[in-house]
Parts: structure tokens; sequence; C-alpha cells
């Protein structure tokens, strides 16, 4: 069995490069995983590319299986799909999901890896990361039936949440987004859609993930009295500006941080990180989720690749990396 495998690697700020790595036989509770398919996701991984991680977020933001330290040289990532070739009998060709960086092959425990239902194209799987914060966000937020919802933010965490609050019976749901062509994305989720300056007010909750001060600003206007604003956007080493004055606090506005590195306290008793990722997975069933694919490319173009995401001259949402023949294919 050949053990080699190619990783990507962000070698400094801006320039990346495909690095030969050799793999140790897996050990009785691990497994070889052979890549099909990694997804970048350009809100976190561009500001990593950029360099853009602060200090003081070091720690807080190590992937699972991050290599290195930022700001680089560092292997870094978490979306991956796979089949496993070495491990137990009863993963043995399964396709599994793994929170492992850009890597042709790799050995993991056997805890990190979650079996892809077979409804699910491995295609589409690439998304369960983004899907499972999206599935703690909404832990979070607790949305009630009837309620008056916005997505400020139509990046592929905004749009994650976007398709799973479109499930909810009753509510009133818009996707906020300053980028008109983000409504085609919108239409394929079956969500309404509206530019900043047309959103729907009086909301409940605000669900905001544009990672923009102006956005932000934007989802607070956009509260009713005692509404909520659920903040998943990370903002690297920016600071922003609210307008905590004005009627702030006369209407009794909130505003909360949702981040996936904790499970939220609102889940039931006893669903874990396991047990989150099973149900992310679960949802991708779903094939209108495809949208939040936008482009595809080869493992071997990432090096020139993620200026271009990082940069926005290739606009996506998630862009799949691909590793050879996929043995599930679409359905």
């Amino acid at each position: 069995m050949n053990r080699s495998a190619r990783a990507f690697w962000l070698r400094s700020p801006g320039l990346g490069e495909i690095r030969e790595v050799a793999l140790t036989a897996p050990g009785k509770d691990e497994v070889l995983v052979r890549a099909l398919y990694s997804g970048v996701s350009r809100g976190t991984e561009t500001l990593v590319f950029r360099g853009g991680v602060p200090e003081s977020q070091h720690a807080v933001m190590r992937a699972p299986f991050q290599e290195g330290d930022f700001p680089g040289p560092v292997k870094y990532g978490y979306l991956n799909v796979g089949v496993v070739e070495e491990g137990p009998a009863h993963l043995l060709g399964r396709t599994v999901f793994c929170l492992y960086p850009h890597q042709s092959r790799y050995v993991v425990p056997v805890s990190a890896v979650t079996v892809v239902p077979e409804r699910v194209p491995a295609r589409r799987a690439v998304l369960a990361g983004t899907v499972e914060t999206a599935v703690n966000a909404l832990w979070d937020a607790a949305p009630l039936v009837g309620d008056r919802i916005a997505v400020v933010g139509g990046g592929m965490v905004g749009c994650s949440v976007a398709a799973l609050l479109a499930r909810f019976p009753g509510v009133r749901l818009q996707l906020v987004d300053a980028d008109p062509a983000r409504a085609k994305t919108a239409r394929a989720l079956g969500v309404d859609f509206a530019g900043p300056e047309d959103a729907l007010g009086d909301c409940d909750l605000v669900v905001h993930a544009s990672a923009t001060e102006a956005g932000l600003n934007r989802s607070l206007e956009l509260l009713a009295t005692e509404g909520t604003v659920v903040e998943m956007s990370w903002y690297g080493d920016r600071r922003v500006s609210l307008p905590l004055g004005e009627a702030f606090h006369s209407r009794r506005l909130t505003v909360r941080a949702s981040q996936v590195g904790t499970v939220s306290p609102a889940a039931r008793a006893g669903r874990g990180y396991a047990e989150r990722m099973a149900l992310a997975l679960d949802l991708l069933a779903d094939p209108a989720l495809d949208a939040l694919v936008t482009g595809e490319s080869a493992f071997e173009e990432l090096p020139g690749l993620m200026p271009k995401l990082a940069s926005g001259e290739i606009p996506a949402l998630c862009h799949r990396i691909s590793y050879g023949q996929d043995p599930r294919p679409a359905t």
C-alpha cells in the first residue's frame, strides 16, 4: 500500500504550495482515508491565506488537524470527504467526512470521521462542516414558528442558515445581501431575496453572516423591539463599530455570538460534536444545497487558485477541490 500523500500548505501569507508527505500505517483505532473532495470556505480560509488571524486568536482558530502555526507555514482546512482504504472492517470502502485540511491521503482516529449517508453524494458532503455551523447557530437562535427572520450575508454560512430556516413552518424569511447575484442562489434554496435597502424590517430574529460593519449595523436596524441579532461573522483582526446609542437600549435589542467550536448549550442534553455532525450530513440529502458549491478545481491547481479566491477574482461560496475518481456519483 502506497502511503505517501500530497498536502496544500500556506508557506507565508498569500503564497501556497503543495508538499509531499509520508504517512505512517494506521494503528488499531485509526483509518487511512483517500480524499475525493475538499472544500475551500471563502470566509475563514481566505482570511487565513491573507494572514489575517490576529495573534490573540491563534490558539482559538486552530483547525482540528492543522499543522504549523499562523501566519505560516501552516496546513489549514476543515472540509474533506474521502474513502476509507485501511482501518476497521465496518469502515472499509465507506465514504466519510473529516475536518481535515487539503490533502490527498491522511491517517486519523476512527472517532474523527463520520460516515456519509448513502443518499448524500460525496460531492455535496464537503458542505458538512458549514451546515454543522448552521445547525449550531439555529440551536443558539431558537427560531419559533411564525417568526419574522432575516439572514444578512449571502455567503457560504449565511446561505446554509437560510436553507435550513426555509424548512421552518410559517416563518417570514429573507436572505439579504448587497450582491444582487445572490438572488439566484436564494431562489435555488427556496428563499426570498432582498438587497439591504429593500429588506423587510420588524424582525424577531436576524442572523448576521456578512462579516462587514455595514451588515451588522443593518441587522440591528431590521430588528423589532426586543429582537435579537445572532452574530456568526468572524472579523479576524478588524474592528467594527455599532450604534449602541440611538434606540438600542429603548428597544431592548440583543446581539449574541454563535460559534461552532462549542456545541450550543441550547442543544438537547446528550448531543455532542458527533451527533451534530451526523445531523448536518443527514440534512445534506437535500439537493437544493448543491447551490452552495459554486466551482470546482483539481487539487494541483490550489496554489494558483487560492490567491484568486482570496482577492475575489473568482467569486465563490464553497469552491470544491477534486482529487480523482468519485465512486459515488451525484444523484
